[in-house]
């Protein structure tokens, strides 16, 4: 087995695909609508489905906004230089809720970002991805 995707319901899928795609440097990979239930799905990634898990964002026709409960935490993404891709995504709008530091009690650099939806990124830094936080 495998980890196929993870779902986000979000509220403005263009504007969900833009932060992914062009903030995020994701790929959209596939968009379908269903019209009988009324809603449409935007598959985002870095590569293909075939090779790693992507992002499922569900737009659920006239629902604009979700309350994420308590229960989920974050995505979390690798990046090769934490400190330039925070800076690129500050520049190109998006929001750095926390600047990459130490994870609390180890030496793993870690950032966090927020959606437009309000769900948060976790940034980790290639280096560190394979020792875990610490």
């Amino acid at each position: 087995m495998r980890i196929l995707h993870t779902m986000l319901r979000v509220g403005d899928l263009d504007r969900s695909i833009e932060f992914y795609t062009d903030v995020l440097g994701m790929n959209l990979i596939r968009r379908s609508e269903n019209e009988q239930y009324k809603y449409t799905l935007a598959f985002v990634g870095y590569g293909d489905e075939k090779e790693g898990a992507v992002i499922e964002l569900t737009y659920n026709w006239g629902v604009t906004e979700y309350d994420h409960g308590e229960a989920f935490g974050h995505i979390a993404l690798e990046t090769d230089d934490i400190y330039a891709t925070c800076d690129a995504i500050k520049e190109k709008g998006g929001l750095v809720t926390r600047e990459p530091g130490p994870v609390k009690g180890g030496t793993t650099i870690i950032a966090f970002v927020k959606d437009p939806d309000g769900y948060s990124i976790e940034l980790i830094n290639k280096k560190d991805t394979s020792q875990g936080l610490g």
